[in-house]
């Protein structure tokens, strides 16, 4: 009898058939891999729980570095040095540049053994005329506090405005010959949408606790008595101005009517207004007038935890407004000024 003969005749014996056999291992093998890479899914599941767990760690241990002043970006730079503070952006409380990020750039610099000149590198339209005088006053009192370290504005692209505000501070003015340089004057603006409303059949309700409380209101028709009171606000401020740019530039600006005017220049022009000093970049003020040719950055910059917690505010707070709008649309309650 044939080998195989005898295992199909085993196997007959024993109540099974071949068939049987193949399917029984067949499932086995199918359970052995389905164990087999649960398993493997389990240690990968392990390893990546390990990974973030230690990942997590390691961020808060840097955050509490950071807290504890570890990674502080003070600039420890006390060989001879030339300061660079930019001023880069609108001017605003919380803005791109404000006055309590310029201060902190300016204390930084003057603290500092190694600085023997400042360059206030400014390329800004300008803004708030508050954040600017705080600026243009506190670079002034630093001078006098410091009188052997020079601050030399230097402009790039444009120093209009609140730009040529805190400018004005400065020792000496340098601009390039293509720079935009002036616009000293004030504006107010906004819309009126009165007409708009009349056409498509909207009727304003407005009440108030105070004649002028509603003043400017875009929504309704200018009153006279709010227009010159606005007028003459813009007017102190604008003398406010002109008398910071008198002071900063002395007999060197040759005034006249256009000057004031809110008219702006060339950086070659302003040179002939007596607006700039003379033709020269950041690295030719440090080379040539400091004499100092190494530049150390004093820009304030916020630290990584400040960046995270702005930044997530800034989530929080979009995401509270979405919800409250909702919230006040559903309830009839929005008002659009």
């Amino acid at each position: 009898m044939s080998e195989q003969n005898q295992q199909t005749e085993a196997v007959n014996e024993a109540g099974q058939y071949p068939q049987a056999v193949e399917d029984a291992k067949w499932q086995r093998d199918v359970i052995e891999k389905l164990a087999t890479s649960a398993l493997a899914e389990q240690k990968t599941a392990r390893r990546w729980s390990t990974f973030f767990k230690g990942l997590t760690f390691a961020y808060l241990f840097v955050i509490m570095l950071m807290a504890l002043g570890v990674f502080h970006d003070g600039k420890k730079a006390f060989d001879a040095h030339t300061a660079l503070i930019e001023i880069s952006g609108v001017i605003e409380v919380g803005g791109e540049v404000n006055a309590d990020a310029v201060m902190n750039s300016l204390h930084e610099a003057y603290d500092n053994k190694g600085t023997k000149g400042i360059i206030l590198r400014i390329n800004s339209p300008g803004g708030s005329p508050v954040q600017a005088g705080i600026i243009n006053d506190e670079i002034k009192r630093q001078r006098k506090l410091h009188p052997n370290i020079p601050v030399y504005a230097v402009v790039e692209d444009i120093c209009a405005s609140g730009g040529y505000y805190i400018a004005a501070a400065a020792d000496k003015i340098y601009v390039d010959k293509a720079s935009i340089v002036g616009s000293i004057g004030v504006l107010m603006d906004g819309y009126g949408f009165t007409e708009v409303m009349k056409k498509v059949g909207v009727e304003r309700r407005l009440m108030t606790a105070g004649e002028n409380k509603a003043m400017l209101d875009p929504f309704s028709p200018v009153n006279p008595k709010h227009q010159v009171l606005a007028q003459t606000m813009l007017n102190e401020v604008h003398e406010q101005f002109k008398t910071v740019v008198r002071e900063g530039r002395g007999k060197r600006l040759k005034e006249t009517p256009e000057v004031f005017s809110g008219l702006f220049w060339s950086g070659e022009q302003s040179i002939k207004l007596g607006l700039a000093d003379a033709l020269g970049s950041a690295d030719y003020v440090a080379r040539e007038i400091i004499k100092q040719e190494e530049i150390v950055d004093f820009t304030y910059q916020d630290d990584f935890a400040s960046r995270i917690a702005k930044r997530i505010g800034a989530s929080v707070s979009a995401t509270l407004g979405e919800v409250l709008a909702k919230q006040l649309i559903n309830a009839g309650e929005v008002k659009l000024r």
